[in-house]
């Protein structure tokens, strides 16, 4: 089975999965995105939950005491820079977008706080243009236990990734292996016996040995 059936296989597994950042607006999307760097999904939701409702605008997010965003959002952790972020990037969008997120890597990559996986989840998410493929830890390990990459830089395993999966998958690709490995593929203990994709796996394959 090629890896692109294997991948096939996974998004028949995991047909409803998707972001798990909530947002109503792609600046909503994107700030939630700089929140979301080395925490979870659920500490974000809890922290964007509280800031959006006290700060519904990114002027307001702008005219903000960064004190007061830092309070809100501490549980995400990095809170110090993460606040300092969200607000001059929010100044950025104001400044040079009229307030519109745009929909290009090479915009996205200038405002501050956004790397090429907070864009990358920008354009995938919200403007599904296919860019690029989002990496986080659970791709990184579900990438690896299955052979599709040896690498361990992040920007060149999205290269690995890009070269070898169907661009028709790339969307949505994260949100799948995401679920996967919550569900299955977790990082201690995977519970391989259930796994759908166990046969095309060469970690699955060394613990039976």
């Amino acid at each position: 089975m090629s890896i692109n059936q294997t991948v096939g296989k996974l998004f028949q597994f995991y047909p409803n999965a998707k972001c798990a950042l909530i947002y109503n607006t792609p600046w909503q999307l994107l700030l939630a995105t700089i929140l979301s760097a080395q925490t979870k999904d659920e500490n974000v939701n809890k922290a964007t939950a509280v800031l959006f409702k006290k700060y519904p605008t990114l002027k307001a997010i702008t005219e903000a005491d960064q004190t007061d965003i830092e309070k809100i959002i501490y549980s995400t952790g990095m809170y110090h820079s993460k606040a300092k972020n969200i607000i001059n990037a929010s100044k950025y969008l104001i400044e040079h977008f009229a307030g519109e997120v745009p929909g290009k890597m090479s915009q996205l990559i200038k405002i501050p706080g956004v790397a090429r996986k907070t864009a990358n989840v920008v354009l995938t998410e919200y403007f599904k243009t296919g860019y690029g493929i989002v990496i986080d830890t659970h791709v990184i390990r579900i990438a690896t236990r299955l052979g599709w990459t040896t690498e361990s830089d992040p920007i060149k395993i999205e290269q690995d990734l890009m070269g070898k999966i169907s661009k028709k998958y790339w969307i949505n690709f994260t949100n799948v292996l995401i679920s996967h490995g919550r569900n299955i593929c977790i990082a201690r203990s995977p519970k391989c016996e259930i796994c759908p994709v166990k046969d095309q796996c060469p970690y699955y394959t060394a613990i039976k040995r």
